[in-house]
């Protein structure tokens, strides 16, 4: 089944633009696919240059004359765009925002899903491990949500994804630093939800189990055999299986009532 099929035909984001960091590869890369599928216009932002090369993948999902991004014969004005930033530097981030702004004519949704896993012991952890791991996994996902509120909020209308993970609801065994800053994103995520609903502005997460993308891969092989056995579902999810959640909180009506929430696509990892 086409993705065009799955989200009625290209209509359900159509005039809708997004922004989605991450977008080189793994979830980041499916959402934009997706959200093109479902007629939104997309800017893909990744630290990779490989980031550029992906625009005719994402309008190849894109529905022709939708409205939204891609498609054979579109006009240019409406098709995906792609940026390189620094999720480690302020200053990549502002500038990130205020070009995706300019080149998209504005944000309506924001999708963070960057980010660096590495392994090792809290004992054995080196102090640049730890702040490496939750400048660029929690701070940067704050100044990217401080960028775009302003431009949300005087539009009384704007919707955040924040991408977590399971682990930072149930911590991870050799992972305290990424568990940490997964779990600070989910609390500010709540926090944001409280200061800008009203607004118009809908802040959630999605918090992913296990899946098979880049990140996960350099993960240990005893920790991934581990973990496949504790799943009730016996497997990893897939990037597509997860976007469709993401795609969901930024869409009307199916996203209007979430305020601060959590989703888990996690293969049955964390239950709530």
């Amino acid at each position: 089944m086409s993705l065009t099929i799955q989200y009625a035909s290209g209509e359900l984001l159509v005039g809708r633009t997004a922004l989605v960091t991450g977008g080189a590869s793994g979830i980041g890369l499916a959402t934009a696919k997706h959200l093109a599928a479902a007629g939104a216009r997309v800017a893909i932002a990744d630290r990779s240059p490989s980031v550029t090369s992906l625009v005719g993948e994402i309008a190849a999902a894109a529905p022709c004359g939708a409205g939204g991004s891609g498609g054979a014969g579109e006009d240019v004005a409406d098709a995906p765009i792609a940026l390189t930033f620094d999720a480690a530097d302020e200053n990549s981030i502002v500038a990130l925002v205020r070009d995706a702004e300019r080149m998209l004519g504005r944000i309506d949704i924001l999708v963070t899903s960057h980010g660096i896993l590495t392994e090792s012991p809290l004992e054995d952890m080196s102090r640049p491990q730890w702040d490496e791991t939750l400048s660029i996994d929690l701070t940067s996902v704050f100044l990217l949500c401080r960028e775009v509120l302003p431009g949300m909020r005087s539009r009384g209308s704007g919707r955040i994804v924040n991408v977590a993970s399971q682990l930072g609801q149930k911590g991870g065994s050799g992972m305290a630093h990424y568990a940490a800053a997964k779990a600070g994103v989910i609390a500010m995520t709540k926090s944001l939800a409280l200061e800008v609903s009203r607004d118009g502005v809908l802040a959630n997460c999605v918090a992913p189990g296990p899946i098979d993308t880049p990140l996960v891969e350099g993960i240990s092989q005893d920790w991934k055999v581990m973990k496949r056995a504790e799943l009730p579902l016996g497997r990893f999810g897939t990037v597509d299986e997860v976007a469709p959640t993401i795609v969901m909180l930024a869409s009307t009506p199916f996203g209007d009532l979430y305020i601060g929430q959590t989703l888990g696509p996690n293969s049955g990892d964390v239950m709530l």
